[in-house]
């Protein structure tokens, strides 16, 4: 090799390994940084999976503190996932005054509730409660469901405030710290209707509100 050769060949080998070793260590700096992406995100997902895993038991306990509640009073209705209460209230057509025979069933209905719901050893979990008040429609067809949708909701409602404050009159405790206590009316409508005086009843929606569980 010529002197000429030599000297051009070095100058050009080292810029060739130069920017080998750029590339490389460009290539090392983006494969470390995807490493700890991954790590990070790796380990976003084990939190994330100890939270579903925590909310899962809690969840568990609560589904199983609910199967306590007694059969004579409440039904778990799987289809609609919610409890209904099967005391026969049966109130009087157009009235939201709870009938003397329905008040006795009704209390210890409502002690059960509170007995369950204070038994849940997780006082972190908060629970919405709604009484959900109905009332008996008229036949399909009736020009009446439409006319008087209005009062229907009204009065639907009057009947599970009825029902709240018979509970919280008669001593039946709800810590407040823990349980909203609400009361609502469906009227002639919502889920699971029997088209006939039986809709009259009460359906309770037990609501747990697990929420954030800390970081």
């Amino acid at each position: 090799m010529s002197k000429e050769s030599r000297d051009f060949f070095w100058p050009s080998y080292v810029d060739l390994m130069t920017v080998l070793f750029l590339v490389m260590l460009v290539l090392f700096i983006l494969s470390f940084k995807m490493f700890q992406d991954k790590d990070t995100e790796n380990r976003e997902n084990i939190a994330r999976l100890q939270v579903e895993v925590r909310e899962k038991r809690k969840l568990d306990e609560i589904k199983a503190a609910l199967s306590r509640l007694d059969e004579k009073y409440f039904q778990y209705n799987q289809k609609y996932k919610r409890h209904e209460l099967l005391v026969d209230v049966l109130f009087e057509q157009s009235s939201a005054v709870i009938p003397d025979r329905a008040r006795a069933p009704l209390r210890r209905a409502g002690f059960n509730l509170s007995q369950v719901i204070n038994s849940i050893k997780d006082k972190d979990v908060k629970y919405l409660i709604v009484i959900d008040g109905r009332a008996a429609s008229f036949p399909k067809g009736d020009p009446r469901n439409i006319t008087q949708r209005e009062y229907a909701l009204q009065l639907s409602y009057q009947r599970a405030l009825a029902l709240m404050k018979f509970w919280q009159s008669s001593g039946i405790y709800f810590p407040k710290d823990r349980v909203e206590l609400v009361a609502a009316g469906s009227g002639f409508e919502g889920a699971g209707r029997t088209g006939d005086i039986r809709d009259r009843r009460f359906v309770i929606q037990i609501l747990p509100k697990v929420g954030t569980l800390g970081d």
